[in-house]
Protein backbone atom coordinates (compact mmCIF):
# COMPACT_ATOMS: atom_id res chain seq x y z
CA UNK A 1 0.00 0.00 0.00
CA UNK A 2 1.08 3.36 -0.63
CA UNK A 3 2.20 6.07 2.02
CA UNK A 4 0.83 9.01 0.15
CA UNK A 5 -2.38 10.52 1.00
CA UNK A 6 -4.56 13.54 -0.63
CA UNK A 7 -6.35 16.16 0.75
CA UNK A 8 -9.16 14.83 -1.55
CA UNK A 9 -9.42 11.33 -0.17
CA UNK A 10 -8.61 11.83 3.22
CA UNK A 11 -11.48 11.41 5.77
CA UNK A 12 -11.36 11.43 9.66
CA UNK A 13 -10.81 7.68 10.79
CA UNK A 14 -12.39 6.67 14.19
CA UNK A 15 -10.16 4.06 14.08
CA UNK A 16 -6.78 6.39 14.40
CA UNK A 17 -4.11 5.92 12.02
CA UNK A 18 -4.37 4.14 8.71
CA UNK A 19 -5.30 0.50 9.30
CA UNK A 20 -2.52 -2.02 8.09
CA UNK A 21 -0.26 0.78 8.58
CA UNK A 22 0.60 0.49 12.56
CA UNK A 23 1.33 3.85 13.59
CA UNK A 24 2.05 5.12 10.15
CA UNK A 25 0.90 8.46 10.50
CA UNK A 26 -0.15 8.54 13.61
CA UNK A 27 -0.21 12.35 14.67
CA UNK A 28 1.63 12.43 18.05
CA UNK A 29 4.07 10.11 16.59
CA UNK A 30 4.81 12.28 13.95
CA UNK A 31 5.45 15.32 16.02
CA UNK A 32 8.20 12.91 18.19
CA UNK A 33 9.34 12.17 14.82
CA UNK A 34 10.10 15.74 13.23
CA UNK A 35 10.79 16.87 16.61
CA UNK A 36 13.78 14.52 16.93
CA UNK A 37 14.91 16.30 13.24
CA UNK A 38 14.16 20.12 14.55
CA UNK A 39 15.89 19.47 17.48
CA UNK A 40 19.04 18.32 16.08
CA UNK A 41 19.03 22.02 13.62
CA UNK A 42 17.97 24.01 16.47
CA UNK A 43 20.73 22.93 18.71
CA UNK A 44 23.34 23.34 16.22
CA UNK A 45 22.23 27.20 16.21
CA UNK A 46 24.04 27.99 19.36
CA UNK A 47 25.77 24.90 20.07
CA UNK A 48 28.27 25.66 17.66
CA UNK A 49 29.08 29.01 18.82
CA UNK A 50 30.77 27.21 22.04
CA UNK A 51 33.18 25.19 19.83
CA UNK A 52 34.30 28.02 17.58
CA UNK A 53 37.45 28.78 19.96
CA UNK A 54 38.57 25.43 20.43
CA UNK A 55 38.13 24.75 16.62
CA UNK A 56 40.26 28.16 15.79
CA UNK A 57 43.26 26.58 18.59
CA UNK A 58 42.82 22.93 17.02
CA UNK A 59 42.95 24.09 13.39
CA UNK A 60 44.98 26.97 13.16
CA UNK A 61 42.16 28.97 11.58
CA UNK A 62 42.02 32.94 11.97
CA UNK A 63 39.39 34.59 13.16
CA UNK A 64 37.70 35.36 9.98
CA UNK A 65 37.62 31.42 9.47
CA UNK A 66 36.28 30.64 12.46
CA UNK A 67 33.50 33.20 11.83
CA UNK A 68 32.36 31.69 8.72
CA UNK A 69 31.98 28.32 10.27
CA UNK A 70 28.80 30.56 11.33
CA UNK A 71 28.02 32.27 8.18
CA UNK A 72 28.69 29.84 5.67
CA UNK A 73 25.43 27.83 7.32
CA UNK A 74 23.97 30.71 7.49
CA UNK A 75 24.03 31.84 4.45
CA UNK A 76 22.68 28.36 2.89
CA UNK A 77 20.18 27.42 5.15
CA UNK A 78 18.57 31.18 4.34
CA UNK A 79 19.20 30.92 0.53
CA UNK A 80 17.60 27.32 0.32
CA UNK A 81 14.77 27.34 2.83
CA UNK A 82 12.05 28.45 0.25
CA UNK A 83 13.12 26.66 -2.21
CA UNK A 84 13.38 23.55 -0.13
CA UNK A 85 9.74 24.12 1.38
CA UNK A 86 8.73 23.91 -1.95
CA UNK A 87 10.09 20.75 -3.27
CA UNK A 88 8.13 18.90 -0.26
CA UNK A 89 5.15 20.47 -1.76
CA UNK A 90 6.28 18.94 -4.91
CA UNK A 91 7.42 15.74 -4.45
CA UNK A 92 6.31 14.93 -0.03
CA UNK A 93 7.35 16.28 2.94
CA UNK A 94 8.28 12.78 4.18
CA UNK A 95 11.18 12.60 1.70
CA UNK A 96 12.29 15.97 1.93
CA UNK A 97 12.38 15.37 5.36
CA UNK A 98 14.06 11.90 5.54
CA UNK A 99 16.58 13.48 3.15
CA UNK A 100 17.64 16.77 5.00
CA UNK A 101 17.70 14.84 8.81
CA UNK A 102 20.12 11.79 6.96
CA UNK A 103 22.10 15.10 5.07
CA UNK A 104 22.27 16.56 8.11
CA UNK A 105 23.40 14.11 10.16
CA UNK A 106 26.36 12.67 7.55
CA UNK A 107 27.23 16.36 7.04
CA UNK A 108 28.12 16.71 10.89
CA UNK A 109 29.94 13.72 11.49
CA UNK A 110 32.37 14.90 8.20
CA UNK A 111 32.53 18.05 10.14
CA UNK A 112 33.74 15.69 13.45
CA UNK A 113 36.09 14.42 10.95
CA UNK A 114 37.80 17.32 8.78
CA UNK A 115 41.18 18.18 9.59
CA UNK A 116 40.89 21.57 8.11
CA UNK A 117 38.77 24.87 8.34
CA UNK A 118 37.91 24.96 5.01
CA UNK A 119 36.49 21.61 5.29
CA UNK A 120 34.79 22.69 8.24
CA UNK A 121 33.16 25.73 6.40
CA UNK A 122 32.36 23.50 3.19
CA UNK A 123 30.45 21.05 5.28
CA UNK A 124 28.87 23.81 7.41
CA UNK A 125 27.51 24.96 3.96
CA UNK A 126 26.27 21.40 3.40
CA UNK A 127 24.44 21.45 6.83
CA UNK A 128 22.81 24.44 6.02
CA UNK A 129 21.28 22.91 2.61
CA UNK A 130 19.85 19.81 4.31
CA UNK A 131 18.56 21.66 7.52
CA UNK A 132 16.95 23.86 4.89
CA UNK A 133 15.04 20.48 3.78
CA UNK A 134 14.44 19.68 6.79
CA UNK A 135 12.43 22.59 8.79
CA UNK A 136 9.91 23.58 6.11
CA UNK A 137 9.05 19.86 5.63
CA UNK A 138 8.48 19.10 9.49
CA UNK A 139 5.92 22.42 9.63
CA UNK A 140 4.39 20.79 6.81
CA UNK A 141 3.72 17.66 8.11
CA UNK A 142 2.21 18.85 11.09
CA UNK A 143 0.06 20.79 9.09
CA UNK A 144 -1.11 17.59 6.91
CA UNK A 145 -1.53 15.52 9.64
CA UNK A 146 -2.92 17.34 12.56
CA UNK A 147 -6.82 18.60 12.31
CA UNK A 148 -7.58 22.48 13.26
CA UNK A 149 -8.30 21.87 16.50
CA UNK A 150 -5.06 20.00 17.26
CA UNK A 151 -2.52 21.92 15.21
CA UNK A 152 -2.07 25.12 17.81
CA UNK A 153 -0.81 22.73 20.55
CA UNK A 154 1.45 20.63 18.41
CA UNK A 155 3.12 23.68 17.21
CA UNK A 156 3.69 24.65 20.60
CA UNK A 157 4.89 21.38 21.49
CA UNK A 158 7.01 22.31 17.89
CA UNK A 159 7.69 25.65 19.28
CA UNK A 160 9.17 24.12 23.15
CA UNK A 161 10.96 22.04 21.69
CA UNK A 162 13.09 24.55 18.96
CA UNK A 163 13.68 27.23 22.14
CA UNK A 164 14.68 24.43 24.84
CA UNK A 165 17.51 23.33 22.09
CA UNK A 166 18.15 26.75 21.16
CA UNK A 167 18.79 28.00 24.97
CA UNK A 168 20.21 24.63 25.54
CA UNK A 169 22.99 25.17 23.31
CA UNK A 170 25.24 26.81 25.26
CA UNK A 171 24.66 24.12 28.05
CA UNK A 172 25.34 21.14 26.31
CA UNK A 173 28.45 22.81 23.51
CA UNK A 174 30.24 23.89 26.62
CA UNK A 175 30.26 20.18 28.94
CA UNK A 176 31.09 18.77 25.40
CA UNK A 177 33.81 21.05 24.44
CA UNK A 178 35.27 21.38 28.14
CA UNK A 179 34.91 17.77 28.60
CA UNK A 180 35.10 15.80 25.62
CA UNK A 181 36.31 17.24 22.22
CA UNK A 182 35.03 20.47 20.10
CA UNK A 183 34.73 17.46 17.31
CA UNK A 184 31.75 15.98 19.75
CA UNK A 185 29.83 18.91 19.47
CA UNK A 186 28.87 17.52 15.55
CA UNK A 187 29.57 13.76 16.07
CA UNK A 188 26.31 14.08 18.80
CA UNK A 189 24.02 14.77 15.84
CA UNK A 190 24.91 11.28 14.30
CA UNK A 191 22.84 8.88 16.57
CA UNK A 192 19.94 11.82 16.96
CA UNK A 193 20.01 11.76 12.75
CA UNK A 194 19.65 8.01 12.91
CA UNK A 195 16.87 7.78 15.58
CA UNK A 196 14.88 10.69 13.42
CA UNK A 197 15.44 8.78 9.95
CA UNK A 198 14.38 5.05 11.13
CA UNK A 199 11.31 7.10 12.96
CA UNK A 200 10.74 8.56 10.02
CA UNK A 201 10.66 5.58 7.58
CA UNK A 202 8.60 3.88 10.18
CA UNK A 203 6.13 6.50 11.50
CA UNK A 204 5.93 9.30 8.49
CA UNK A 205 3.43 8.95 6.05
CA UNK A 206 3.26 11.55 3.23
CA UNK A 207 0.43 13.99 2.81
CA UNK A 208 0.02 15.47 -0.35
CA UNK A 209 -2.42 17.93 -1.60
CA UNK A 210 -4.49 16.71 -4.62
CA UNK A 211 -3.26 20.42 -6.42
CA UNK A 212 -0.05 20.13 -5.32
CA UNK A 213 2.52 21.99 -7.97
CA UNK A 214 4.03 19.68 -10.44
CA UNK A 215 6.70 21.51 -12.22
CA UNK A 216 9.33 24.27 -11.06
CA UNK A 217 9.74 27.70 -11.65
CA UNK A 218 14.21 27.41 -12.04
CA UNK A 219 13.88 30.89 -13.39
CA UNK A 220 11.98 32.13 -10.24
CA UNK A 221 14.31 29.75 -7.99
CA UNK A 222 17.58 31.61 -9.28
CA UNK A 223 16.02 35.09 -9.21
CA UNK A 224 14.88 34.38 -5.27
CA UNK A 225 17.92 33.09 -4.33
CA UNK A 226 20.11 35.26 -5.71
CA UNK A 227 18.30 38.29 -4.12
CA UNK A 228 17.92 36.08 -0.57
CA UNK A 229 22.08 35.37 -0.82
CA UNK A 230 22.80 39.32 -1.75
CA UNK A 231 20.87 40.54 1.38
CA UNK A 232 22.35 37.86 3.97
CA UNK A 233 25.40 38.40 2.95
CA UNK A 234 25.21 42.07 3.21
CA UNK A 235 24.45 41.92 6.71
CA UNK A 236 26.60 39.35 7.43
CA UNK A 237 29.52 42.18 5.96
CA UNK A 238 28.16 44.95 7.23
CA UNK A 239 28.28 43.63 10.72
CA UNK A 240 31.26 41.94 9.82
CA UNK A 241 33.86 44.28 7.78
CA UNK A 242 32.10 46.77 5.99
CA UNK A 243 30.10 48.59 8.19
CA UNK A 244 26.30 49.88 7.76
CA UNK A 245 27.90 53.28 5.69
CA UNK A 246 30.27 51.24 3.52
CA UNK A 247 29.32 51.59 -0.42
CA UNK A 248 29.68 47.87 -0.75
CA UNK A 249 26.99 47.15 1.55
CA UNK A 250 24.37 49.25 -0.10
CA UNK A 251 25.62 48.25 -3.59
CA UNK A 252 24.47 44.53 -2.39
CA UNK A 253 21.76 45.32 -0.59
CA UNK A 254 20.84 47.59 -3.79
CA UNK A 255 21.20 44.15 -5.66
CA UNK A 256 18.93 42.11 -3.25
CA UNK A 257 16.02 44.49 -3.87
CA UNK A 258 16.05 44.80 -7.67
CA UNK A 259 16.59 40.89 -7.66
CA UNK A 260 13.67 40.55 -5.37
CA UNK A 261 11.55 43.28 -7.60
CA UNK A 262 12.46 41.27 -10.54
CA UNK A 263 11.74 37.80 -8.65
CA UNK A 264 8.14 39.70 -7.84
CA UNK A 265 7.80 40.25 -11.41
CA UNK A 266 8.64 36.95 -12.93
CA UNK A 267 6.00 35.53 -10.46
CA UNK A 268 3.45 37.33 -11.81
CA UNK A 269 3.63 35.71 -15.45
CA UNK A 270 4.87 32.20 -14.39
CA UNK A 271 2.05 28.91 -14.41
CA UNK A 272 3.29 27.65 -11.68
CA UNK A 273 5.45 30.76 -9.75
CA UNK A 274 7.73 29.56 -6.90
CA UNK A 275 5.94 31.45 -4.36
CA UNK A 276 2.58 32.21 -5.75
CA UNK A 277 2.12 36.64 -5.05
CA UNK A 278 -1.46 35.90 -3.94
CA UNK A 279 -0.79 34.40 -0.92
CA UNK A 280 0.43 37.99 0.65
CA UNK A 281 -2.65 39.18 0.14
CA UNK A 282 -3.75 37.74 3.18
CA UNK A 283 -2.92 40.36 5.87
CA UNK A 284 -2.38 37.93 8.28
CA UNK A 285 0.13 35.61 6.33
CA UNK A 286 2.34 38.97 5.68
CA UNK A 287 2.07 39.88 9.29
CA UNK A 288 2.73 36.69 10.41
CA UNK A 289 5.94 36.95 8.29
CA UNK A 290 6.97 40.47 9.94
CA UNK A 291 6.38 39.51 13.27
CA UNK A 292 9.04 36.62 13.05
CA UNK A 293 11.65 38.99 11.22
CA UNK A 294 10.96 41.56 14.39
CA UNK A 295 10.30 38.35 17.31
CA UNK A 296 13.94 36.71 15.51
CA UNK A 297 15.48 40.13 15.69
CA UNK A 298 15.02 40.85 19.57
CA UNK A 299 15.02 37.37 20.59
CA UNK A 300 18.54 36.87 18.86
CA UNK A 301 20.17 39.97 18.78
CA UNK A 302 19.43 40.58 22.59
CA UNK A 303 20.84 36.91 23.23
CA UNK A 304 24.27 37.66 21.54
CA UNK A 305 24.87 40.27 24.42
CA UNK A 306 23.58 38.32 27.01
CA UNK A 307 25.89 35.81 26.26
CA UNK A 308 28.88 38.03 26.23
CA UNK A 309 27.66 39.83 29.49
CA UNK A 310 27.71 36.27 31.22
CA UNK A 311 31.18 35.19 30.39
CA UNK A 312 32.53 38.78 30.13
CA UNK A 313 31.59 40.92 32.95
CA UNK A 314 30.64 38.60 35.13
CA UNK A 315 33.79 36.22 33.76
CA UNK A 316 31.30 32.59 33.73
CA UNK A 317 32.57 29.45 31.94
CA UNK A 318 30.29 28.24 29.08
CA UNK A 319 28.40 25.96 31.29
CA UNK A 320 27.58 28.10 33.85
CA UNK A 321 26.72 30.88 31.40
CA UNK A 322 24.27 28.33 29.98
CA UNK A 323 22.88 27.66 33.43
CA UNK A 324 22.36 30.84 34.21
CA UNK A 325 20.38 31.28 31.07
CA UNK A 326 17.84 28.37 32.37
CA UNK A 327 14.98 30.01 33.57
CA UNK A 328 14.41 31.34 29.48
CA UNK A 329 14.98 27.44 28.75
CA UNK A 330 12.54 26.88 31.56
CA UNK A 331 9.84 29.21 30.57
CA UNK A 332 9.41 28.21 27.12
CA UNK A 333 9.42 24.93 27.51
CA UNK A 334 6.68 25.14 30.07
CA UNK A 335 4.44 28.01 28.24
CA UNK A 336 5.37 27.25 24.35
CA UNK A 337 2.10 24.25 24.51
CA UNK A 338 -0.12 26.72 26.97
CA UNK A 339 0.63 29.16 24.24
CA UNK A 340 -0.47 26.53 21.94
CA UNK A 341 -4.14 26.13 23.90
CA UNK A 342 -4.32 29.66 24.59
CA UNK A 343 -4.39 30.16 20.86
CA UNK A 344 -6.46 27.49 19.74
CA UNK A 345 -9.56 28.93 22.14
CA UNK A 346 -9.20 32.70 21.82
CA UNK A 347 -7.31 32.86 18.53
CA UNK A 348 -3.21 34.15 18.13
CA UNK A 349 -3.73 38.07 18.44
CA UNK A 350 -4.64 38.61 21.91
CA UNK A 351 -1.11 36.01 22.86
CA UNK A 352 0.64 37.32 20.48
CA UNK A 353 0.29 41.17 21.17
CA UNK A 354 0.78 40.20 24.79
CA UNK A 355 3.77 38.16 23.71
CA UNK A 356 5.49 41.13 22.28
CA UNK A 357 4.44 42.78 25.08
CA UNK A 358 5.79 41.00 27.64
CA UNK A 359 9.26 40.53 25.35
CA UNK A 360 9.36 44.38 25.18
CA UNK A 361 9.47 44.70 28.97
CA UNK A 362 11.70 41.98 29.18
CA UNK A 363 14.06 43.88 26.70
CA UNK A 364 13.61 47.16 28.75
CA UNK A 365 13.97 45.55 31.97
CA UNK A 366 17.68 44.01 30.93
CA UNK A 367 18.98 48.05 30.03
CA UNK A 368 18.78 47.99 34.18
CA UNK A 369 21.54 45.32 34.69
CA UNK A 370 24.95 46.32 35.94
CA UNK A 371 27.89 44.43 36.82
CA UNK A 372 27.10 43.54 40.15
CA UNK A 373 23.22 42.50 39.14
CA UNK A 374 22.61 39.36 40.82
CA UNK A 375 21.22 35.89 39.56
CA UNK A 376 17.62 36.32 40.95
CA UNK A 377 17.12 39.86 39.29
CA UNK A 378 18.90 38.55 35.97
CA UNK A 379 16.66 35.60 35.99
CA UNK A 380 13.47 36.91 36.51
CA UNK A 381 13.91 39.42 33.10
CA UNK A 382 15.05 36.15 31.37
CA UNK A 383 12.08 34.26 32.64
CA UNK A 384 10.53 37.05 31.36
CA UNK A 385 11.76 37.16 28.33
CA UNK A 386 11.16 33.15 27.78
CA UNK A 387 7.44 33.93 28.80
CA UNK A 388 7.03 36.32 25.94
CA UNK A 389 8.58 34.78 23.10
CA UNK A 390 6.42 31.32 23.46
CA UNK A 391 3.16 32.90 22.40
CA UNK A 392 4.56 34.50 19.48
CA UNK A 393 6.61 31.78 18.25
CA UNK A 394 3.82 29.69 17.88
CA UNK A 395 1.22 31.94 17.08
CA UNK A 396 3.00 33.46 14.13
CA UNK A 397 4.32 30.39 12.72
CA UNK A 398 0.28 29.09 12.76
CA UNK A 399 -0.81 32.91 11.17
CA UNK A 400 1.74 31.77 8.45
CA UNK A 401 1.18 28.05 8.15
CA UNK A 402 -2.48 28.33 8.68
CA UNK A 403 -3.51 31.21 6.43
CA UNK A 404 -1.64 29.44 3.24
CA UNK A 405 -3.02 26.68 1.40
CA UNK A 406 -2.20 23.30 2.30
CA UNK A 407 -0.41 22.50 -1.52
CA UNK A 408 1.93 25.57 -0.73
CA UNK A 409 2.77 24.39 3.51
CA UNK A 410 5.96 24.10 2.58
CA UNK A 411 6.46 27.32 1.17
CA UNK A 412 4.85 28.71 3.76
CA UNK A 413 6.92 26.87 6.44
CA UNK A 414 9.92 28.56 4.29
CA UNK A 415 8.77 31.57 4.59
CA UNK A 416 8.46 31.24 8.33
CA UNK A 417 12.26 29.72 8.39
CA UNK A 418 13.50 32.59 6.05
CA UNK A 419 11.74 34.90 8.12
CA UNK A 420 13.32 33.69 11.45
CA UNK A 421 17.12 33.60 9.78
CA UNK A 422 16.96 36.45 8.53
CA UNK A 423 15.85 38.51 11.36
CA UNK A 424 18.01 36.82 13.40
CA UNK A 425 21.13 37.66 11.20
CA UNK A 426 20.10 41.32 10.98
CA UNK A 427 19.55 41.85 14.51
CA UNK A 428 22.67 40.44 15.27
CA UNK A 429 24.02 42.80 12.97
CA UNK A 430 22.39 46.01 13.58
CA UNK A 431 22.82 45.43 17.14
CA UNK A 432 26.33 44.85 16.74
CA UNK A 433 26.58 47.71 14.51
CA UNK A 434 24.82 50.35 17.93
CA UNK A 435 26.93 48.49 20.15
CA UNK A 436 30.09 49.08 18.02
CA UNK A 437 29.40 53.12 18.20
CA UNK A 438 28.20 53.27 21.27
CA UNK A 439 31.98 51.89 22.76
CA UNK A 440 33.88 53.78 19.77
CA UNK A 441 32.11 57.31 21.38
CA UNK A 442 32.32 56.04 25.00
CA UNK A 443 35.63 54.50 25.88
CA UNK A 444 38.30 57.35 24.91
CA UNK A 445 35.86 59.29 27.31
CA UNK A 446 35.75 56.42 30.08
CA UNK A 447 39.70 55.92 29.80
CA UNK A 448 40.44 59.51 30.82
CA UNK A 449 37.43 59.32 33.58
CA UNK A 450 38.67 56.74 35.60
CA UNK A 451 42.29 58.02 35.59
CA UNK A 452 43.90 54.99 33.76
CA UNK A 453 47.72 55.99 34.57
CA UNK A 454 48.76 55.01 31.08
CA UNK A 455 48.48 56.03 26.95
CA UNK A 456 44.68 55.62 25.63
CA UNK A 457 45.08 52.33 23.92
CA UNK A 458 42.60 51.98 21.08
CA UNK A 459 43.11 48.40 20.15
CA UNK A 460 41.14 47.74 23.66
CA UNK A 461 38.13 49.34 22.43
CA UNK A 462 37.34 45.45 20.22
CA UNK A 463 37.99 43.89 24.00
CA UNK A 464 34.52 46.57 25.26
CA UNK A 465 32.43 45.24 22.03
CA UNK A 466 32.25 42.20 23.74
CA UNK A 467 32.82 42.85 27.54
CA UNK A 468 36.12 40.55 27.83
CA UNK A 469 39.25 41.95 29.71
CA UNK A 470 42.25 40.33 27.90
CA UNK A 471 44.23 39.75 30.95
CA UNK A 472 46.89 36.97 30.29
CA UNK A 473 47.58 39.23 27.04
CA UNK A 474 47.42 43.00 29.50
CA UNK A 475 50.03 40.79 32.17
CA UNK A 476 52.29 39.61 29.17
CA UNK A 477 52.81 43.48 28.37
CA UNK A 478 54.14 43.78 31.51
CA UNK A 479 50.83 45.90 33.03
CA UNK A 480 50.75 44.96 36.92
CA UNK A 481 47.45 43.80 38.57
CA UNK A 482 46.03 46.81 39.86
CA UNK A 483 46.41 48.66 36.63
CA UNK A 484 44.85 46.04 34.99
CA UNK A 485 41.82 45.91 37.42
CA UNK A 486 41.22 49.49 36.54
CA UNK A 487 41.33 48.99 32.60
CA UNK A 488 39.14 45.93 32.96
CA UNK A 489 36.40 48.31 34.85
CA UNK A 490 36.66 50.83 31.54
CA UNK A 491 36.21 47.52 29.20
CA UNK A 492 32.72 46.81 31.20
CA UNK A 493 31.94 49.98 32.05
CA UNK A 494 32.07 50.66 28.46
CA UNK A 495 30.35 47.36 27.39
CA UNK A 496 27.25 48.09 29.65
CA UNK A 497 26.78 51.59 28.20
CA UNK A 498 26.81 49.38 24.66
CA UNK A 499 24.47 46.57 25.87
CA UNK A 500 21.81 49.24 27.33
CA UNK A 501 21.71 51.05 24.37
CA UNK A 502 21.29 47.59 21.84
CA UNK A 503 18.82 46.44 24.58
CA UNK A 504 16.86 49.85 23.98
CA UNK A 505 16.72 49.31 20.01
CA UNK A 506 15.41 46.04 20.47
CA UNK A 507 13.14 46.87 23.09
CA UNK A 508 11.69 49.44 20.72
CA UNK A 509 11.78 46.73 17.92
CA UNK A 510 9.92 44.66 20.07
CA UNK A 511 6.96 47.54 20.93
CA UNK A 512 6.65 47.93 17.04
CA UNK A 513 6.14 43.46 16.79
CA UNK A 514 3.39 44.58 19.24
CA UNK A 515 1.33 46.72 16.49
CA UNK A 516 1.92 44.34 14.09
CA UNK A 517 0.81 41.75 16.15
CA UNK A 518 -2.58 42.85 16.23
CA UNK A 519 -2.64 42.09 12.54
CA UNK A 520 -3.09 38.64 13.26
CA UNK A 521 -5.97 36.29 13.20
CA UNK A 522 -6.58 32.52 12.92
CA UNK A 523 -5.85 30.48 9.32
CA UNK A 524 -8.32 30.82 7.77
CA UNK A 525 -7.08 27.50 5.72
CA UNK A 526 -6.31 25.24 9.10
CA UNK A 527 -9.56 23.15 8.52
CA UNK A 528 -8.24 22.17 4.88
CA UNK A 529 -6.00 19.54 6.68
CA UNK A 530 -8.53 18.53 9.52
CA UNK A 531 -9.36 15.21 7.68
CA UNK A 532 -5.91 14.41 6.85
CA UNK A 533 -5.82 12.49 9.97
CA UNK A 534 -7.70 11.34 13.54
CA UNK A 535 -6.42 12.26 16.88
Amino acid sequence: MTTQTTVADASPDPAGPEPGKGMRGHPWLTLLTVAVGVMMVALDGTIVAIANPAIKDDLGASLAEVQWITNGYLLALAVSLITAGKLGDRFGHRQTFIIGVAGFALSSGAIGLSGSVSLVVAFRVLQGVFGALLMPAALGLLRATFPAEKLNMAIGIWGMVIGASTAGGPILGGVLVEHVSWQSVFFINVPVGVLAVVFGLTILRDHRAENAPRSFDILGIALLSGAMFALVWAIIKAGDSWGWGSGQTWIWLGGSVLLFVLFAFWETKVKEPLVPLGMFRSVPLSAGVVLMVLMAFAFMGGLFFVTFYLQGVHEMSPVDAGLHLLPLTAMMIVSSPAAGALITRFGPRVPLVGGMVLTAVSMFGMTTLTEGTGTLLMSVWFALLGLGLAPVMVGATEVIVGNAPLELSGVAGGLQQAGMQIGGALGTAVLGAVMSSKVGADFEGNWKDAGVPVPYDARLEGAAEVGIVPKEDLAKAGMPEELIAKVGGVIHDTFMSGMTLAFTVAGCVAVVAAFVAALAKRGHNAEAGAGAAHI
